[in-house]
């Protein structure tokens, strides 16, 4: 029945923003993957409520808005790391530093491996204390731009999402 049907959107509805303010948060506190929540979150709307004309372009939106976030996040930190002096070679040491980072500190990890490798790579190449300290300074200011922008970009694949919903 039409009732039944009203039941169900709701419920889905309501799961799919629930699953979407976890992922916004989570891009800010990092406990769960916070791009990729909301990113699948919207891609089970899709395939629970269908498409449409209208759901292929929020949902393609949503994915460009992921993309961008995801590449944000690594290649901000990097920017700013790199106009702060750090050689590319103390960025790389960063990245790897930050991977491995993320496997053995859960949760906090990515960014201490990050700012750690970026140190280390900057105290090893300089011998300089006080110049690794800048471009770590840097580095950090760089993950806090990052999640800046990915937060920003959450809640925007979340806004074009609410505009799915409400067009359908």
């Amino acid at each position: 029945t039409l009732a039944a049907a009203a039941r169900r959107v709701s419920v889905v509805v309501a799961l799919v923003a629930l699953a979407m303010a976890i992922g916004v948060v989570g891009t800010v506190v990092p406990l769960v993957p916070g791009l990729a929540l909301v990113w699948a979150a919207a891609l089970a709307y899709g395939l629970i409520e269908g498409f449409g004309t209208t759901g292929t372009v929020a949902f393609s939106l949503v994915t460009v808005f992921a993309i961008t976030g995801a590449l944000a996040g690594w290649v901000v930190p990097a920017r700013v790391a790199g106009a702060a002096g750090a050689a590319r070679s103390s960025i790389l040491l960063g990245v790897a530093a930050a991977i491995v980072g993320f496997f053995v500190l859960p949760v906090v990890g990515l960014p201490v491996g990050g700012v750690a490798g970026v140190y280390a790579g900057e105290l090893q190449r300089t011998r300089d204390g006080a110049a690794a300290w800048r471009a770590t300074r840097a580095t950090i200011a760089g993950f806090g731009l990052a999640t800046l922008v990915q937060f920003v970009l959450a809640l925007a694949m979340t806004a074009t999402w609410v505009v799915w919903v409400l067009s359908a």
